[in-house]
């Protein structure tokens, strides 16, 4: 391993030991200036969100956490009972909220051409995979990179459209539940975004992870995230499962994004110390092509962390 590499491993380690207690004070903080009673949050059954409830439930105690579990049709029941499980461990209070009825009725479903063949089930997922990779054959780029802003002279922007709106209401939904039981109990709603996911536009703008009172993940890149999870005693299979949005079937943050976040989050670090493409893509031992999307994916999400004026 290179010099250059090394440090720059070495510099995205934490000490979660001094890290979690500093968190807990600033969810602690904001909860009392904030004069709220307690926190709130999405439990999706995924790593952040588990840090963040572990993190609510140090800092303010279990009787004053609560999670709301919000599933639907789309959902795998694997991360709710794993969502189920951690409140129970954690001993915060979980409301279970289905949210399957609120999206049928404002039509969300029907968006996607695939709910209609209730026999391929089975086969969604798969046929999503396909679905992605051939977009990307077609057009040089993911359906996530192309989303992220809007779809003039784009290819197969109907589709596109349409699955913006498919998976965005989900959230959307979530966030407004939360917001709903947070002003009912006078509670501080705490998102689960991570800088990884912030800064590249994996995430959804108003949605239940960015549309909140804070966000204490936000300075810490997904692998940071890991290494705090584990000192939590966060469950081994919520840590070791594969990333997902858990919004459409088939996909996990690997598919969507096309890279590991343990190379993701090195080429963030690299750009953000004012490395050129060059020195990134030798110390990593990638294409200088990988590191240029990296890039187009930060400028091109910027509208989704600002609002002008």
């Amino acid at each position: 391993m290179g010099t250059k590499l090394k440090n720059l491993k070495s510099e995205i380690k934490i000490r979660p030991e001094e890290l979690a207690p500093s968190l807990e004070n600033f969810i602690r903080v904001y909860t009392k200036k904030l004069e709220r009673e307690g926190t709130i949050l999405g439990l999706s059954g995924g790593i952040d969100s588990a840090v963040v409830a572990a993190l609510c439930k140090r800092a303010v105690g279990s009787e004053k956490t609560l999670a709301l579990i919000m599933p639907e049709k789309d959902s795998k029941k694997e991360h709710i009972k794993d969502a189920l499980n951690l409140a129970n461990e954690l001993k915060i209070e979980t409301r279970l909220i289905d949210i399957t009825p609120y999206l049928k009725k404002l039509g969300t479903y029907k968006l996607f051409p695939l709910n209609k063949l209730l026999f391929l089930e089975k086969l969604k997922g798969t046929l999503v995979e396909k679905a992605y990779s051939f977009y990307q054959r077609k057009t040089g780029e993911t359906p996530f990179s192309a989303s992220i802003l809007g779809f003039k002279d784009k290819e197969f922007d109907a589709y596109l459209k349409k699955g913006n709106a498919y998976y965005r209401i989900k959230h959307r939904l979530r966030m407004l539940l939360l917001y709903l039981y947070a002003e009912l109990e006078n509670k501080l709603v705490v998102g689960a975004a991570n800088k990884s996911e912030y800064k590249i536009g994996f995430f959804v703008k108003h949605g239940c992870d960015a549309a909140v009172d804070i966000m204490p993940l936000l300075n810490l890149y997904k692998t940071q995230v890991r290494e705090l999870a584990e000192y939590l005693n966060i469950p081994s299979r919520i840590i070791e499962k594969p990333p997902s949005p858990d919004i459409i079937p088939g996909l996990t943050d690997e598919k969507a994004i096309t890279i590991p976040y343990e190379k993701l989050d090195l080429i963030l670090l690299a750009l953000e110390k004012g490395w050129k493409i060059s020195e990134i893509a030798d110390a990593l031992e990638i294409k200088e092509k990988q590191i240029i999307e990296v890039q187009n994916l930060i400028q091109k999400s910027e509208h989704m962390r600002k609002i002008y004026s």
